[in-house]
């Protein structure tokens, strides 16, 4: 998510349209399984960790989510957004939180 206060640089006369929001998937990923370029274009892969029940135990299985596939430019806009979140992420970890007051009776 952008941060409001933040104004965006390169936006250019791109306009994102707001009916899209709804039928876009969501991807889940626990890592980056691998990752390669190929006629220009970035290619990584992203995979999760699928639990499954084997007897009393557990086993894990490594799936793939999704095919990320796109140019130099936006893996660089990618990174970007994924360093600013990180920091927004940070920021938040750091403010000190309020303790709740004790209550004596």
């Amino acid at each position: 998510m952008a941060d409001p206060e933040t104004p965006a640089t390169n936006q250019g006369p791109v306009t994102i349209s707001s009916s899209s929001a709804e039928r876009a998937p969501i991807i889940y990923f626990d890592g980056a399984s691998c990752f390669g370029h190929h006629n220009g274009a970035i290619q990584i892969e992203l995979a999760a960790n699928l639990l499954l029940p084997v007897g009393a135990a557990v086993r894990v299985d490594v799936i793939q989510t999704a095919h990320l596939r796109c140019s130099p430019a936006a893996a660089l806009a990618l990174r970007e957004a994924l360093d600013k979140a990180l920091a927004m992420y940070r920021q938040g970890q750091q403010q000190p939180t309020d303790e709740i007051p004790a209550v004596k009776n």
